[in-house]
């Protein structure tokens, strides 16, 4: 059977072995289900199984399902434009795509006025692709720290989308390469950086495997995605994100 219950619970097995595989405990995994194109009615069947945790891509979108439902915690893993900053900051539980100071900066503006402490993630282009969003390795440690200095935002970790490839052993270097580089950051600057956003729907048992304390699924857990009636070409993260 073929329905999303099973499909959720193929994926919590998965997640399960392979948490024990690298001797780790499974609840320190957390699953972001990735309900981008997922209407409300999908969502709502998503939460009476237990998931919590829900990835959207675009401000838009995702504005009416999360005023719609309320409950659930919200993830932004889209590429985010400085000037959706407000409507992110007021929508969404933890914004997991910052890339840049600039953002950064905007998104502590509009917490502020709000009165809120806005959970973040630094997201990481590992492999530099040119495809991707996220700063460069090289640049992460400074952007981390910077950050960090904001007083409205709780940066908790960090965030990378693997290069695409049907064989998710591929995968491996590039969620090690963010793992060593999260450790780095840890290390030399003395900030505390638990979250690793690192796999998706092919790849998650891998990704779990190198440390990854939150995959996102989509695909996998609903199935092949419904279309929109509008794509958004200039974010490439808009096909690339489950």
């Amino acid at each position: 059977m073929d329905d999303f219950s099973s499909r959720f619970l193929k994926i919590q097995n998965t997640i399960d072995a392979a948490a024990r595989h690298s001797h780790r405990d499974p609840s320190e995994v957390q699953l972001i289900a990735v309900s981008k194109t997922q209407p409300a009615e999908t969502i709502q069947e998503a939460m009476r199984a237990g998931v919590t945790h829900f990835g959207e891509n675009k401000v838009q979108e995702a504005r009416g399902k999360i005023e719609t439902l309320g409950r659930g915690i919200w993830h932004l893993i889209g590429h985010l434009q400085t000037n959706k900053a407000r409507d992110a900051v007021r929508l969404f539980d933890s914004i997991d795509s910052v890339d840049r100071i600039e953002l950064a900066r905007e998104l502590d503006q509009r917490a502020a006025a709000i009165g809120k402490i806005q959970n973040v993630l630094l997201q990481v282009n590992i492999a530099g692709e040119s495809t991707k969003f996220g700063c460069a390795p090289e640049t992460a440690r400074a952007l981390a720290e910077a950050i960090n200095a904001l007083p409205r935002l709780n940066l908790s970790g960090v965030m990378t989308i693997a290069p695409f490839s049907p064989e998710p052993e591929k995968s491996r270097p590039h969620f090690a390469g963010l793992r060593e580089l999260r450790d780095r950051i840890q290390t030399d600057t003395g900030l505390q950086l638990p979250v690793l956003s690192m796999g998706m729907s092919g790849d998650y048992a891998v990704a779990i495997e190198e440390g990854s304390t939150c995959v996102r699924i989509g695909t996998a857990l609903f199935g092949e995605r419904l279309k929109l009636r509008q794509r958004l070409p200039e974010d490439p993260s808009f096909i690339e994100s489950t």
